[in-house]
């Protein structure tokens, strides 16, 4: 039987104020080819999952926490116990509008690394209304903060 503890993943830091632990796929001692899964934790007051895109299909489900989910032109407040669907290839974003950190649990497939990953590490994540589609109006700003 194959175990991932998350309180033995590490996980990694990213420049928009989040830390991701691989739950299946990445450094996970889980390995699947159809879907991978993680843990994310958002911090408080704007920590992100930034405006961007893949091929994989995914669904976030928020685990703790209140944030605002931002897919292609909509915009909606999403809370504990909700999970949103996103289509493969479709702008997305998630930011924590909270005083508490958000926890979510993203599942996609097919399994494999998301570009977004190494663009928001580099500093190089496409900008939107720039390199990328606009965020919907009114949306909390894309963190494209490069890192330090």
């Amino acid at each position: 039987m194959i175990i991932a503890d998350l309180n033995k993943i590490e996980g990694r830091r990213y420049p928009a104020r989040r830390r991701t632990q691989n739950i299946v796929g990445g450094v996970s001692p889980i390995q699947a080819k159809a879907f991978s899964v993680g843990n994310v934790t958002l911090d408080p007051k704007g920590g992100q999952v930034p405006w961007h895109n893949q091929e994989q299909e995914e669904v976030y489900f928020i685990v703790e926490g209140t944030g605002e989910m931002c897919l292609g032109s909509e915009k909606q407040i999403l809370t504990t116990g909700q999970a949103a669907y996103i289509p493969s290839g479709v702008f997305h974003q998630l930011t924590n509008i909270g005083d508490t950190p958000l926890r979510m649990i993203y599942i996609y497939g097919p399994a494999g690394d998301v570009a977004h990953w190494k663009h928001e590490l580099a500093g190089t994540l496409p900008r939107a209304g720039i390199e990328a589609p606009p965020l919907p109006a009114g949306a909390q700003p894309q963190c494209t903060e490069k890192p330090q």
